[in-house]
């Protein structure tokens, strides 16, 4: 295995931008939802609008000079190479901060915070604030290899990630994650307790309720959300954790189907008033969804659920541990309920907005959260 780090710009040719305005010119559309809401997925008219938006107006050219303000690089990790932004700071003091994102998401997630997370001074902030970032794509994910064999789950993914660590020189850093991302960094924690000095996460879909008597208004806020994602918004993580090759079929062919399906979990996450537009503009989520367009990424993205749900134990995490919990969170996570899974435990904050993306949504917040929590472990 090469441990050699290889610079990387990301350099999409003509003929898969030519490729896909005509694929999205053909796109063979169903026929309308039935209902005026979102209530049967990504309603036809919107999809349409997108799809004529992204074939004939939307500047990738643009959008990939933007992402290439980044040091982009990739190496291989136990046999599969890995793409990953490694931001350093112009802060000798820096702390060295991987970011994990999860599905539907990407790199694309951190593009408003990478540069006052490095840079603070430049954007109000102190220069004993600042961070190296790193934020690897997972594999089968953007610009990261796919896996050819079975076995890439959270907790390699997480000793992968480590081990990028480790090759970038870092003795000590601190891991935050949202999504997948949670479940890798809490793996990150567990297994590299020696470098890995906290963990701050905004997901904990694996904690369930530790109850006596009645619920407080919290964990019945929890428990409905947990019943409504049940039964009305868990459809595509029983699709991808048990047929992820099928519905890739689809969603690798067609750009219209692969928007369709992502968009829809931004209407369905995000912290809106009703439309994926209200909180993210269509740049970027076209952005993100380009990441999974332009390496035919819809079957390799999906297996991370039939590699995961089935092969996961239960993980001693000893690391200080912070969460900050938002509203608009698929399930918002419930502190009584958190701290028996992470007993180390040490910081915890309330938002009453953003949502699933917080560092997509509200990414001054997500700064501000990660500046107040990291700085002890300087």
């Amino acid at each position: 295995m090469s441990s050699e780090i290889r610079p990387f710009t990301i350099e999409v040719s003509d003929a898969v931008l030519d490729d896909l305005r005509q694929r999205l010119v053909n796109t063979r559309w169903p026929e309308a939802e039935t209902v005026d809401d979102w209530s049967q997925g990504t309603p036809l008219a919107y999809a349409q609008e997108v799809s004529e938006y992204w074939a004939e107006t939307y500047d990738w050219r643009d959008r990939e000079a933007k992402l290439n303000r980044f040091d982009q690089f990739i190496t291989e990790l136990d046999g599969l190479d890995i793409h990953f932004v490694h931001q350093r700071s112009p802060h000798d003091d820096a702390i060295p901060l991987i970011l994990s994102h999860g599905w539907p998401g990407s790199i694309v997630e951190f593009h408003k915070v990478i540069e006052p997370l490095t840079n603070p001074t430049a954007f109000g902030g102190e220069a004993g604030h600042a961070f190296h970032v790193v934020a690897p794509s997972l594999p089968g994910y953007g610009f990261s290899g796919k896996p050819t064999g079975t076995g890439w789950g959270v907790e390699r993914i997480a000793t992968a990630f480590s081990t990028l660590m480790d090759r970038l020189g870092y003795d000590k850093y601190v891991a935050q994650g949202g999504d997948w991302g949670s479940a890798i960094t809490s793996a990150i924690g567990a297994q590299d307790p020696e470098h890995c000095a906290a963990i701050h996460l905004t997901l904990a879909m694996g904690a369930r309720p530790t109850m006596d008597g009645e619920p407080t208004a919290e964990e019945q806020h929890a428990l409905e959300r947990i019943k409504f994602y049940a039964d009305w918004d868990s459809g595509y993580s029983k699709q991808q954790s048990t047929r992820p090759q099928s519905v890739g079929y689809g969603l690798v062919d067609s750009p219209s189907a692969q928007a369709a399906w992502i968009i829809e979990k931004f209407w369905a996450w995000t912290d809106n008033d009703g439309h994926p537009e209200d909180v993210l503009d269509r740049d970027e989520m076209l952005d993100n969804v380009m990441l999974y367009w332009i390496n035919g990424n819809g079957a390799s993205s999906a297996r991370l659920y039939w590699e995961s749900f089935t092969q996961r134990r239960n993980l001693e995490i000893t690391v200080p541990t912070g969460f900050a919990s938002f509203s608009g969170e698929i399930v918002p996570p419930v502190r009584s309920w958190v701290e028996p899974v992470y007993p180390n435990l040490v910081h915890w904050a309330d938002y009453d907005k953003g949502g699933h993306f917080a560092a997509f949504e509200v990414p001054e917040t997500f700064v501000t959260e990660l500046r107040t929590f990291f700085r002890r472990f300087r």
